[in-house]
């Protein structure tokens, strides 16, 4: 690779500043590891970042993650929304499999967090975290033109849109599932374009919810609360495209009407609380985690279907597992992009991802089929599940296990 200046020498060069990003290069910076952020954004908007009107389930270990991290001291409490429970329902069926702590155990299934809350506090940390250890360095409003292996293979060379080179013992793509350095990478990804949008609203209603999440595979659409205080939901929706276009014409009242009408009162009357926002729905696994000194974290290696509402978790096990192999690598003097470094991590990243990424897709096809056997079926599983109390056991087990 060409160069006309001295190029910036760095051990972890990372594409995306997104919420995984930000938390990578702290754990890193932790670690006495340096990096580099890369991003298309100016700095301002990854500082503040504006709302998507997406809420974010963590898990208790996800929580305990961002504890190590100092992000969750940074999220206000009043912006963390207690989930103590969650239902399934099925259709027009009043009947539910319920999902909630052993009884008399004192714990929540989860949180719920602003997606722009999570970012801004995982900002911040990471400049607190950098003044006072690993230098973190940044590159905003801009993206990545070429890279390529060092002659001697001990580094990736790297060069931006303006021209200035970059060298790192690593690069890692973290830059969303539809990565554009993971294609650059070579790596290719198992797409599943959905046919569907999803639209996400805070909506207020009538009566409480007592702090349950719904997930409600209805006919002809999906719908999920979330819940954001004792009136008030994230309303998420699944429609194909000519619907959704049709419901997000509507006007505020005829829009309050109909989602009022989908989720047939059960909840009372709905009132807007924010701006609705829609998204197509695609998921993605990459055939391959890393390549030569080269790695994919967060949804760059497995974005998922917001079904199982799982994504950012296994996003931020990636974070905690790649980091901890590249510390304790710099602690024994050893090469932090080695083949078995890299090698392990993919073993098991995918050990981690790929049974739920699987499970994912088998129950959106399942629950998105309208013949009559498939709508038995799903009320044989459902049905299933609440009599075996272990299922039920088991996924809260999964919600609330900690990080170590």
């Amino acid at each position: 690779m060409e160069r006309s200046n001295p190029s910036t020498r760095v051990d972890v060069a990372i594409v995306g500043a997104g919420p995984i990003g930000l938390c990578f290069a702290n754990a890193l910076s932790r670690r006495g590891v340096s990096a580099l952020l890369i991003d298309r954004q100016p700095r301002a908007s990854l500082e503040a970042p504006p709302s998507d009107g997406r809420e974010i389930a963590l898990t208790r270990a996800s929580q305990e993650t961002l504890e190590a991290l100092d992000v969750w001291p940074r999220i206000p409490h009043e912006e963390r929304a207690t989930m103590r429970a969650a239902k399934v329902f099925d259709g027009q069926s009043l009947f539910a499999m319920q999902i909630a702590p052993r009884a008399g155990q004192d714990a929540e299934l989860g949180c719920l967090v602003p997606n722009r809350v999570i970012r801004g506090a995982a900002h911040a940390a990471l400049s607190a975290a950098s003044e006072a250890r690993a230098e973190v360095l940044w590159r905003t409003e801009s993206e990545v033109e070429a890279f390529a292996p060092s002659a001697d293979d001990t580094r990736v060379e790297i060069r931006l849109a303006g021209g200035e080179i970059l060298e790192a013992a690593l690069l890692v793509a973290a830059d969303s599932r539809f990565s554009t350095t993971r294609r650059a990478m070579g790596i290719p990804a198992h797409t599943y374009q959905h046919g569907q949008h999803m639209l996400v609203c805070r909506m207020h209603h009538a009566q409480p919810h007592d702090f349950t999440a719904w997930e409600w595979f209805g006919h002809g659409q999906t719908l999920a609360l979330l819940p954001v205080d004792s009136h008030c939901s994230s309303v998420v929706l699944t429609l194909p495209p000519a619907q959704m276009d049709a419901l997000m014409t509507l006007p505020q009242a005829d829009f309050e009407t109909e989602i009022t009408r989908r989720l047939e009162g059960r909840l009372g009357t709905m009132t807007q609380a924010a701006e609705a926002r829609r998204y197509p729905l695609v998921s993605v696994y990459a055939e391959r985690f890393v390549g030569p000194r080269q790695a994919l974290l967060g949804d760059a290696a497995v974005g998922m279907h917001p079904v199982t509402a799982h994504g950012f978790n296994l996003g931020l096990e990636g974070v905690r597992r790649l980091a901890g192999l590249i510390g304790d690598a710099r602690e024994a003097g050893q090469d932090i992009g080695a083949p078995r470094l890299l090698a392990r991590y993919q073993r098991e990243q995918r050990l981690a991802t790929g049974p739920l990424f699987a499970a994912t897709l088998a129950i959106v096809g399942l629950y998105t089929d309208e013949r009559p056997p498939a709508r038995l079926l799903r009320k044989a599983i459902l049905r299933a599940g609440e009599a075996a109390w272990p299922v039920r056991r088991l996924i809260a087990g999964h919600l609330m296990r900690s990080a170590g």
